[in-house]
């Protein structure tokens, strides 16, 4: 069967007017008139087939069913009020959906997120994550930040970080090894991802050597880290994903030659919006702060 539902309006009249005592001081709370009141509880007593209230002098008392009904309204009214998007604070808010690759979040975005939140408190951020090497990218976010390569017409807007590559590893990876020039690197694990091959280092470095081909190869850059940070090999690791754990020693640099990454960040937005353009602006002073710590 279906169940006969009153409306919102009357089950907040009969709380109200329960609460109160009253249908005049109800209309107040509510905002409404009093005949307004006496109608939606006219017509609730209908739909329920039951008398709600008693006249008691001015004032109003609940009959024997409305007792038993007024806990079940209240624990219904307290459920939907409950609903985030039914909160008045909630629905002033501006939703800025942003799509990233893991590792830039994971590294970059969110540890800087506070200064974001605390400058725009009437945004509220949803951060979702995409998959690496997804040619079409997530058209459902408002803003995304993309990997891969960057064409010379990209406008400058549109470039995060212009990167900067060099070899990392843990400090027990490099205990006990004498490296004194970049071709000693030859003789460790060295740790392969075909989002940055080793040649342009390698040819920086004057060195000829082929492409690792032993090691475990991660498509993601976030794994090439951790595998560096477990002491499993010397990855060839962007400044800007590992400024942490430079600067607590989980991860040093043998030496100081570092070479432009072939693939960049880059930010595309979907959809402008107040938000989304203050969330540009924001994460591109972010970058170029980190871009200018991290070059020679």
């Amino acid at each position: 069967m279906t169940a006969r539902l009153p409306s919102i309006d009357a089950l907040l009249a009969f709380e109200a007017s329960a609460r109160s005592g009253s249908f005049e001081l109800a209309a107040e709370a509510l905002h409404v008139s009093a005949s307004a009141v006496a109608k939606r509880i006219a017509g609730l007593e209908d739909l329920l087939g039951v008398s709600l209230f008693t006249r008691a002098g001015k004032g109003l008392q609940l009959t024997p069913a409305g007792h038993d009904y007024l806990p079940q309204v209240r624990e219904a009214l307290a459920a939907l009020r409950a609903i985030p998007l039914h909160q008045r604070a909630h629905q002033g808010l501006e939703r800025l959906r942003v799509s990233c690759t893991p590792t830039f979040a994971r590294q970059v975005l969110v540890p800087a997120l506070p200064a974001f939140t605390a400058a725009h408190p009437g945004v509220e951020l949803e951060l979702t994550l995409s998959v690496p090497l997804l040619a079409e990218g997530d058209a459902a976010a408002d803003v995304e930040i993309r990997h891969g390569p960057v064409p010379e017409s990209i406008s400058v807007e549109q470039v995060l970080l212009r990167d900067r590559l060099t070899p990392l590893a843990a400090p027990a990876m490099l205990e006990g090894r004498a490296l004194s020039a970049p071709a000693d690197l030859l003789g460790l694990p060295l740790l392969r991802t075909p989002l940055q091959p080793w040649a342009p280092w390698w040819q920086a470095a004057g060195i000829s050597a082929p492409e690792p081909t032993t090691s475990p190869r991660f498509v993601d850059l976030g794994l090439v880290l951790a595998a560096a940070l477990a002491g499993q090999g010397v990855a060839l690791m962007r400044l800007s994903l590992a400024q942490q754990e430079l600067r607590e020693g989980r991860l040093v640099q043998p030496f100081a030659l570092t070479v432009e990454a072939e693939r960049h960040y880059g930010l595309v937005c979907h959809r402008h919006s107040a938000a989304a353009d203050a969330f540009a602006a924001w994460l591109q002073g972010h970058c170029r702060a980190l871009e200018a710590a991290t070059q020679p």
